[in-house]
């Protein structure tokens, strides 16, 4: 296989001293740069457009996740791994929706940088099963929240009947299903729709269905 070009971030020389040595032991490895701020980080790969950066999440001049935004939007072909002292799930989630495309705790050890490394040289992405986990559940949550936020204006009645609507049932249906008067049915389908400027039930229905109304039912 190819070898690949990396650029070292880290603000302390003894830890860039440390990775240059580890890598440069690895024969498919080349480092080409080295910086201590998000500036200089951005200077050296402008300069070699390595394929990979691997960076300390915490720089002095500015934010390495914000660094690793800049670098991944302005060079899409550049890999950032993040280096980081600490296992804290919102730093990594944060991190990844910057575009890194994995990281490593500094205390786990080298092993998992160059098995990192090597992933991301034959194409493959560099997430711990884990933390796989905990992304997909926190996407999943966020997606969770819009769904709910989608059904903010709505009483627990009024969901309740655009859940009906969603499944097809008529006013008649929908009051004998609730056990309302037809009317009352009649008037919280007009409230519904005005709420969430829809024009018909047809509308209605297919807003429900899209955002997952089931899922925000109470007792559902």
């Amino acid at each position: 296989m190819n070898s690949i070009r990396v650029v070292l971030v880290d603000d302390h020389d003894l830890v860039r001293l440390g990775l240059r040595t580890l890598l440069e032991d690895v024969g498919w490895v080349q480092v080409v740069a080295e910086a201590g701020s998000t500036a200089e980080a951005i200077r050296a790969v402008a300069a070699f457009e390595p394929e990979v950066v691997v960076m300390d999440i915490r720089l002095p001049d500015e934010s390495g996740i914000q660094a690793c935004r800049t670098i991944t939007h302005n060079w899409p072909s550049t890999k950032v791994i993040m280096l980081t002292s600490f296992g804290d799930d919102e730093v990594i989630f944060e991190a990844l929706q910057a575009g890194a495309s994995g990281y490593v705790l500094k205390q786990v050890g080298n092993q998992k940088l160059i098995e990192g490394l090597d992933a991301l040289r034959r194409g493959e992405a560099m997430l711990d099963p884990v933390v796989t986990q905990r992304v997909i559940a926190r996407v999943r949550e966020g997606e969770h929240l819009r769904e709910a936020e989608a059904f903010r204006q709505l009483s627990d009645r009024e969901m309740e009947v655009l859940a009906l609507i969603a499944r097809g049932k008529s006013n008649a249906e929908i009051a004998r299903e609730l056990y309302l008067a037809q009317k009352t049915a009649g008037h919280h389908v007009s409230a519904i729709l005005s709420k969430l400027g829809l024009s018909n039930r047809a509308e209605a229905a297919a807003y429900a269905m899209r955002h997952h109304i089931e899922q925000h039912i109470k007792g559902a």
